[in-house]
């Protein structure tokens, strides 16, 4: 059997990367399906981007061939952070005070086996039937 990767990378998730790597790490080395049941029951903004992003790199994976559901998992889950964006909101006396708003970028990568195709069984029996029948 040989196994097959697929990957996602969401860019521009609305959190930040020390909070979305907090969820990250709470999956990382497990199996796609125990994954997204943690991230069902984790009361947190960014585990709904981290689902997401997981089940994006799944779909890839079942596009990319016949793959066994079963032996899905995570092979890597990074985050890293993304664009930060300036902005600036009003103080007193007239004034503005900047502060940033900052994004990050999820990289998951999925591993996964191939489906072992059974072999077809010998059609020496049906051709030796032919001849019968003859």
């Amino acid at each position: 059997m040989s196994t097959k990767t697929a990957h996602a990378y969401i860019k521009g998730v609305d959190s930040q990367p020390r909070k979305v790597s907090i969820v990250a790490s709470l999956i990382r080395d497990r199996y796609v399906a125990d994954a997204l049941v943690i991230l069902d029951n984790t009361p947190r903004r960014s585990a709904l981007a981290v689902k997401k992003a997981i089940e994006s790199a799944k779909a890839n994976l079942l596009n990319s061939g016949s793959i066994d559901t079963k032996t899905i998992a995570i092979g890597r889950i990074s985050v890293t952070a993304g664009t930060r964006i300036r902005r600036y909101v009003p103080a007193s006396r007239g004034r503005a005070l900047p502060f940033e708003k900052v994004s990050s970028n999820i990289f998951v990568e999925v591993v996964g086996e191939e489906k072992v195709k059974k072999a077809a069984p010998k059609s020496e029996s049906k051709a030796e039937e032919k001849k019968e029948k003859k």
